[in-house]
C-alpha cells in the first residue's frame, strides 16, 4: 500500500461538484442567467422531490487553524440578529423566482459555528423561513454543533423545528493536537452533548474526526477513535486534512508543516483507523464516512440512493440547492452559484435587493454528463457508461485508467469502471480520470490539498 500512497498521492478536488470550483468558466455566467436556471429546476422537481437549502452561518469565537471554510471570528454576538435577518432577506429573493410554494426536503445549518448563535435567534430565523414553505414528509434536517457551544436548549429547539440529525466537530482528543489546532475540548464535553442529543430524541448523530493532524500518530489516532466509540455515534465522517495554507484566509499556519505526519504516515492513519471503525461495526459510505447498519446513510448507499454536493454526502437528492448566507454555493444542477465573501458586502447587496452571487458556472451538456459520472464513482464506486451518456475524451480517459487496473485499484469492463475495495482509498484520483476540464487545462500551480 506504501507504494502505491507514493504513486498517487497527487494534488486533486474533493469533488462536492463538477466541474470543480477553480475550473468554472465564469464567462457564460451571469446572476439573470443563474436565476433562469433555478426557476427551471424548481419547476422540474418541486412538485415531487421538493428543494434543498443550505444556510452558512460563519461566525466562530476563536480560529480552528486547520479549518479552510470561510469564516468570520468575533465573540460580538450582537452580529446575530442582523445577518439572520439579511438571510431572511435573502430567502424572500428566492422566493420572488418561484410559480409554488417550495416543498422543503433538507435544510442544513453549516459554518463557521451554527451554535454561535442563540437557541432563540435561531428558531426566529428558522420559523420565518418555515411559514413560507411546505415542509416535504420525512424531511432530512441537520446541523453542526460545535461541543463547547452545543447548548441542550439548542438541541430542544433545533429537535422542536424538525431537526433529526447533528454532527459534532471532534477532530481529535489528544491534548497536544488541539492545541496545535486551536481546537481544545474534552471528551467529557462531547459526551454530554452527544447524550443530551439522544435524550432529546436525535436518530442521526454524527461525529466527525481528521486524519493528518499536526503531531498525530497511530497511538493518538486509536485513543481518539477508540474514545468515541464508547459513545457510538450512528455515523462518522473521517476526513484527511486538507494543507492548503496557499488560499486567502484560512488561517492554516498555525504550526510547523513538518509537524504533519509523512504520506505514508497519514495513509496509516486511515488504514489503521478504517479496520478498527469496521471491527467495530461501522461500514464505510462513499469516501470519507462510515455509518452504523441503522443509518440512512448506509441504507441510501445500498438502494443506490446516495448523493454527493457542497454539504457532503446526503441520504436524498434534490435537483436545487439553494445556498443562503455569505460564502454559500446553490446548486441548480444546471448552473452552480456562490455568494460574496465577506459578511458586509453580502449584506449590502441583500439590502439593495439583488441575490448576492459573485461568481458561478453554468453546465453544458458534456458537463452534465462527467457530473453524473463522477457522482456515480463517488456515491456508488462505480459508473457505466452508454452511447447517450458518452463524451470524447473517454477512450483516452478509459486507457488512462490501465495502470490503476493493474495495481487493482480499479476493474474496467466494455461500458463500465468499479472502484475495488484495494481503491477505495484512490477515488479521488479515479474520478480524475474523468475530469475533462482539468485534463484539458492542468494547472500550473498547486490548487487543490493531496488526495492521500
Amino acid at each position: 500500500m506504501n507504494s502505491l500512497v507514493d504513486k498517487y498521492n497527487i494534488p486533486g478536488p474533493r469533488y462536492t461538484s463538477y466541474p470543480t470550483v477553480p475550473y468554472w468558466d465564469e464567462s457564460s455566467f451571469s446572476p439573470e442567467t443563474y436565476k433562469e436556471t433555478v426557476i427551471r429546476s424548481f419547476n422540474e422537481s418541486n412538485s415531487e422531490e421538493g428543494i434543498s437549502i443550505y444556510i452558512h452561518l460563519p461566525f466562530c469565537e476563536a480560529l480552528c487553524t486547520f479549518c479552510a471554510c470561510h469564516k468570520r471570528i468575533t465573540k460580538q454576538h450582537s452580529v446575530e440578529i442582523p445577518y439572520l435577518e439579511s438571510v431572511l432577506k435573502e430567502w424572500n429573493l428566492y422566493l420572488k423566482l418561484f410559480s409554488e410554494k417550495p416543498k422543503l426536503k433538507e435544510l442544513h445549518l453549516g459554518g463557521g459555528t451554527p451554535t454561535f448563535f442563540s437557541p432563540a435567534n435561531l428558531k426566529t430565523m428558522l420559523q420565518g423561513i418555515f411559514e413560507t414553505v411546505e415542509i416535504a414528509e420525512d424531511p432530512e434536517f441537520s446541523f453542526e454543533g460545535h461541543p463547547n457551544n452545543t447548548t441542550r436548549e439548542h438541541l430542544q429547539t433545533l429537535y422542536d423545528l424538525g431537526f433529526r440529525r447533528v454532527s459534532f466537530g471532534v477532530q481529535d482528543y489528544d491534548p497536544k493536537v488541539q492545541k496545535a489546532i486551536n481546537r481544545i475540548q474534552s471528551y467529557e464535553k462531547v459526551k454530554e452533548v452527544t447524550e443530551f442529543a439522544r435524550e432529546i430524541g436525535y436518530r442521526g448523530i454524527s461525529h466527525d474526526l481528521v486524519f493528518g493532524l499536526p503531531h498525530q500518530n497511530w497511538e493518538v489516532m486509536e485513543n481518539t477513535i477508540r474514545k468515541t466509540m464508547e459513545l457510538k455515534p450512528d455515523r462518522l465522517a473521517f476526513y484527511s486534512y486538507a494543507h492548503v495554507p496557499w488560499i486567502k484566509g484560512v488561517g492554516q499556519r498555525g504550526f510547523d508543516e513538518n509537524d504533519l505526519p509523512s504520506g505514508d504516515e497519514k495513509r496509516r492513519l486511515y488504514e489503521n483507523g478504517k479496520k478498527l471503525l469496521e471491527d467495530l461495526g461501522y461500514i464505510e459510505v462513499g469516501m470519507d464516512h462510515f455509518a452504523l447498519e441503522h443509518d440512512d446513510l448506509y441504507q441510501s448507499m445500498k438502494q443506490g440512493k446516495l448523493h454527493r454536493n457542497f454539504m457532503g454526502y446526503t441520504s436524498s437528492k434534490t435537483l436545487l440547492m439553494v445556498g443562503l448566507g455569505m460564502s454559500a454555493i446553490s446548486d441548480s444542477w444546471y448552473a452552480f452559484a456562490q455568494n460574496v465573501k465577506t459578511v458586509e458586502e453580502y449584506q449590502k447587496m441583500v439590502e439593495e435587493g439583488e441575490i448576492p452571487v459573485v461568481k458561478g458556472h453554468i453546465l453544458n451538456q458534456e458537463d452534465l454528463s462527467v457530473r453524473r459520472h463522477i457522482l456515480n464513482l463517488m456515491c456508488q464506486l462505480e459508473t457505466e457508461f452508454t452511447y447517450t451518456n458518452s463524451f470524447p475524451e473517454l477512450k483516452n480517459s478509459l486507457h488512462m485508467l490501465s495502470e490503476m487496473q493493474n495495481d487493482g485499484l480499479v476493474e474496467v469492463y466494455d461500458t463500465r469502471v468499479k472502484i475495488t475495495e484495494k481503491g477505495r482509498a484512490f477515488t479521488r484520483n479515479v474520478a480524475m480520470v474523468f475530469d475533462l476540464r482539468m485534463m484539458r487545462n492542468k494547472p500550473e500551480t498547486r490548487i487543490f490539498s493531496m488526495t492521500i
